[in-house]
């Protein structure tokens, strides 16, 4: 479906300017209007990379998570490994290089799970979640001068409840794992 099957009219920019560059993401001012009418707003927008998180599943069925503190929640978060993919870079070799980076370990296979957008509310990445299946500790992990993480074995069971009580509680892992809980739920539906 594209949008000219919507009977909302699109806003167009009339101007944007550059306000904060904040190393991840840059804060774009804008002002737009509905053609046509008087209609206009001033905008926000964050212009951010692409984000990528892994599933990395281990030959016995295990989700490899990480703990670590979050700044934002000021808390220690469980979630999925994850980051920013580079320029040029495929979701794939991303998802390959964020697990090395993070816990160490390297997977025999990485397949896109599903992507969206992060939020088109205000921020114009798109938000990528990949499958790393055959996921072994095979490399000291190289984590960034603000990065410390500690890699948390998880039986897919436990998943739904460690989902439902909020102990993962991340949309960016929240989010992956659900679709592959119902990708394995419709695989064993599927088996029978």
């Amino acid at each position: 479906m594209d949008d000219t099957t919507y009977n909302i009219p699109q806003w167009e920019t009339e101007h944007s300017e550059q306000v904060l560059d904040a190393r991840i993401f840059k804060v774009r001012r804008t002002t737009s209007r509905v053609p046509g009418t008087e209609r206009s707003g001033q905008f926000y927008i964050l212009d951010s990379p692409d984000w990528v998180n892994v599933i990395p599943v281990t030959p016995d069925g295990k989700v490899l998570l990480v703990a670590q503190f979050r700044h934002g929640t000021q808390t220690i978060s469980l979630e999925t490994p994850g980051g920013l993919i580079d320029a040029g870079e495929s979701p794939e070799d991303a998802a390959t290089r964020e697990l090395r980076e993070e816990t160490g370990y390297t997977a025999k296979s990485f397949r896109v799970l599903g992507n969206t957008d992060a939020n088109p509310a205000f921020m114009t990445n798109r938000f990528t979640a990949v499958v790393a299946e055959g996921a072994v500790q095979t490399d000291p992990t190289t984590w960034d001068e603000h990065e410390e993480l500690e890699p948390r074995l998880i039986p897919l069971n436990e998943l739904p409840e460690l989902i439902r009580s909020g102990t993962i509680r991340n949309t960016y892992s929240v989010l992956p794992l659900c679709w592959y809980l119902l990708e394995q739920q419709t695989q064993n539906a599927n088996d029978r």
